[in-house]
């Protein structure tokens, strides 16, 4: 975050008497929030140390990007639009160069990659293409949450995007703690939908990743996924399913997602390209297919209520990357498991590298004695490791000056406290070698802890 002087404010106000200066009190609460610092944080140390090993970011792996490609994805889907669409020239550069449809304009060719890959199979009105899965929670959560007792549950540690959403749109979130296996139970579900409830709140939807959840790598086992489901149809919750790692096993194997298994409708789930495809697209979606009954007795698709609240936030995804994304679904038959076959296998032996370096240089004796330890996820990006001291936002960077490694607080993951001796492992944009080099010298950083803390130049070396 850019701080102003005191010296810079000077300036300023010489620039121009009179300059306006706004006050944080009277400003939206939750930018006074740390939550909503915790990325910037992060951005300005990888910055700042750019030579640094950084296991901080969970981008994909750039090494499977081509830029000479873009015009042929690009071209690729000009042609669909020509041939199968049946459109002329005015029309084309109408769909490519204006507006569009602001639900999105590739609707039909995702219909047929989410039945093809995910064996979800819903109508293609019943999708929005949003700007990054990011709007697609703006939008989901100020659709769903109308009333002030309406409450999120989320699971606890969670992606601080959902709970920073929330938060800007003023929603209480209350936390599902994760079970042993590293993902909330049924009956945590129920027993924190009832504390709601007792304080007058209504437990409104449960926001959850099934797969290499982001920030714990967590999955969630099969007859979970039905209880799951069953507790949510119960207590009359929704279920925000969001889904951006489902294709990264490590045994490649496919897993159904709450949708697919989805038979009364409570499951609105949560799409995103940039891990499949590449960020910079910016695309998104919402499979939003819940009948909306107006007082009339009219009813539309939830779909297009999200429709009408994103043409006042972005008015509509651009044409251009749905274009090039639409190019990638056309080149790989439909298919963005069969287009991600390399990547995943890269991620996967990414993943067996970060959990067999860690195995190395982290010995069992080790490990008993100071009370390190870490989970093994099945699959995805991150891994989260316990370490004997508080693993915060100074430790991060005098890690980076000393050992020149990063990695992310688990802190900020945790929506009402907790987390502060872990910390986040992401291994998506590292070579193996760099994999192996960043865990030893993040070995070296905790062992160097460990030695002030017993010799009582540093934080507790208890855990």
């Amino acid at each position: 975050m850019s701080t102003l002087t005191s010296a810079d404010i000077e300036g300023a106000g010489s620039r121009k008497a009179g300059a306006t200066v706004l006050r944080l009190a009277d400003l939206h609460g939750s930018l006074a929030d740390p939550l909503l610092d915790a990325m910037t944080f992060l951005n300005e140390v990888i910055a700042r140390f750019p030579d640094a090993i950084s296991f901080a970011p969970g981008r994909p792996y750039e090494g499977y990007f081509d830029v000479d490609q873009v015009h042929e994805l690009y071209d690729a889907y000009l042609g669909y639009l020509r041939e199968e669409c049946g459109m002329d020239e005015s029309q084309v550069r109408t769909a490519v160069f204006q507006y569009g449809r602001t639900k999105g304009t590739i609707h039909g060719l995702l219909a047929r990659t989410l039945a093809r890959d995910e064996d979800i199979r819903v109508d293609p009105d019943s999708l929005v293409l949003t700007v990054g899965a990011q709007e697609g929670m703006i939008l989901a959560l100020r659709a769903l949450f109308a009333d002030p007792r309406d409450v999120l549950l989320v699971s606890s540690p969670c992606y601080i995007g959902i709970t920073g959403a929330a938060r800007t749109l003023d929603i209480e979130y209350v936390p599902v703690a994760e079970g042993p296996d590293g993902v909330p139970t049924a009956a945590a579900l129920h027993e924190a939908a009832e504390a709601v409830r007792a304080r007058g709140g209504r437990p409104r939807a449960f926001y959850v990743v099934p797969d290499f959840a982001n920030p714990s790598g967590s999955s969630m086992p099969l007859p979970d996924r039905e209880r799951l489901l069953e507790m949510a149809a119960a207590e009359d919750l929704l279920v925000i399913e969001d889904n951006p790692y489902g294709f990264l096993a490590l045994d490649l194997a496919a897993r159904p997602t709450l949708k697919s298994m989805d038979r009364d409708g409570r499951v609105v789930y949560i799409g995103s390209f940039a891990k499949t495809c590449f960020p910079g697209a910016r695309l998104g979606y919402v499979v939003a297919d819940q009948p909306v009954e107006y007082p009339d007795g009219r009813r539309v698709l939830l779909a297009d209520e999200l429709a009408k609240i994103k043409s006042m936030v972005t008015v509509n995804t651009p044409s251009l990357s749905q274009a090039v994304i639409g190019g990638i679904l056309l080149r790989h038959g439909g298919s963005l498991r069969r287009a991600n076959a390399d990547a995943i296998r890269f991620y996967a032996e990414n993943m067996r590298t970060l959990l067999s370096e860690l195995d190395r240089v982290f010995p069992a004796d080790l490990r008993a004695r100071h009370g390190i330890e870490w989970n093994r996820p099945e699959g995805g990006f991150f891994a989260v490791v316990k370490v004997p001291f508080h693993a915060d936002d100074a430790a991060v960077v005098q890690c980076a000056e000393r050992h020149g490694v990063l990695w992310t607080p688990m802190n900020g993951f945790y929506p009402q406290g907790g987390g502060e001796r872990r910390l986040r492992l992401s291994c998506s944009v590292l070579d193996p070698e760099l994999i192996a080099e960043g865990v030893e010298r993040l070995a070296a950083f905790v062992l160097e802890r460990i030695a002030e803390g017993e010799s009582g130049g540093g934080g507790s070396a208890q855990a």
